[in-house]
């Protein structure tokens, strides 16, 4: 497996690999509202790679992708130093090493950028996801009630953060 930034030629696999990904219903999209648009996809990688504060790794293994992880920097100076990351790993490789590949491969580009604050959600009820982010040195920072809607249900979201 090799963890490498993403580049436009991705945009088909990582579309399909998103979509793959929101069906587990932890996402932020519902499983089947993701729309694959790969014009559209190529045009927002296209903006990842222009902005230095941000970027997306992915995972890929025998020429498939098969993860991913998104910083978006701050964009004003009081947040610059802060990024927010996004993770997404395919059902049939997760608990292989993947996350965690992707974690320190962003952490090192993180330090490199002068990055000192990681931050990152988790839906409440995705145990496994906040044990992992507990693994690689998030903290709780606090709980934003009712964040979401799922199944017609308000959903609580926990906040974690890492100084690097």
């Amino acid at each position: 497996m090799i963890v490498r930034p993403i580049t436009i030629s991705d945009a088909r696999s990582f579309a399909h690999l998103c979509k793959e990904i929101d069906e587990s219903g932890f996402m932020l999209y519902e499983p089947g509202e993701r729309i694959i648009d790969i014009e559209k996809e190529e045009q927002k990688i296209s903006r990842f790679l222009e902005d230095e504060n941000s970027t997306i790794l992915v995972a890929e293994e025998n020429d498939q992708l098969i993860g991913y992880m998104i910083a978006v920097g701050g964009s004003v100076k009081r947040n610059r130093h802060s990024a927010y990351l996004v993770l997404g790993v395919s059902e049939k490789y997760r608990g292989q090493g993947v996350a965690s590949r992707l974690f320190d491969k962003m952490f090192a580009w993180a330090k490199e950028m002068g990055f000192t604050r990681l931050e990152l959600t988790v839906i409440k009820d995705n145990d496994k996801a906040f044990n992992l982010y507990r693994k690689m040195g998030f903290v709780l920072e606090g709980e934003k009630v009712h964040s979401l809607i799922i199944d017609g249900k308000p959903v609580n979201e926990y906040y974690l953060y890492k100084l690097i």
